[in-house]
């Protein structure tokens, strides 16, 4: 079982997975919502519990939601399309998570003030 919060503990989550390895994304939503990229990793929906009042979803792309706190700001979530997955923000699970990160998506879209490694460069 692993669990997440957001930066004021409000907004709870916790699920069983199976968790998807992290990925990178360094798209300009993706950039604009955190500061800098975005590492996420996934879950069934299914399998996941959120508690909390303060849990807002702002459609920031006819395709696309994002889940935050409406207290404290934190991104915690990402949903696509019809919802079967869930994206968890990989920063918002406590204490050590086991996971590692996979891949890096929309590079054309890197920020140029930061490096990729070439190893982690698929």
């Amino acid at each position: 079982m692993k669990r997440g919060s957001c930066l004021c503990g409000e907004v709870t989550y916790a699920s069983e997975g199976p968790w998807r390895p992290s990925m990178a994304c360094h798209c300009t939503q993706c950039r604009k919502t955190t500061g800098h990229y975005l590492s996420a990793t996934q879950v069934p929906t299914a399998n996941l519990t959120i508690a909390g009042d303060t849990l807002a979803w702002f459609q920031s792309s006819p395709e696309a939601r994002r889940g935050f706190c409406v207290k404290c700001g934190s991104s915690l979530f990402w949903q696509q399309g019809g919802r079967e997955m869930t994206s968890v923000m990989t920063g918002t699970l406590d204490g050590a998570t086991g996971l590692t990160t996979s891949t890096h998506i929309h590079l054309e879209d890197k920020g140029d003030y930061y490096a990729i490694p070439e190893s982690e460069i698929e």
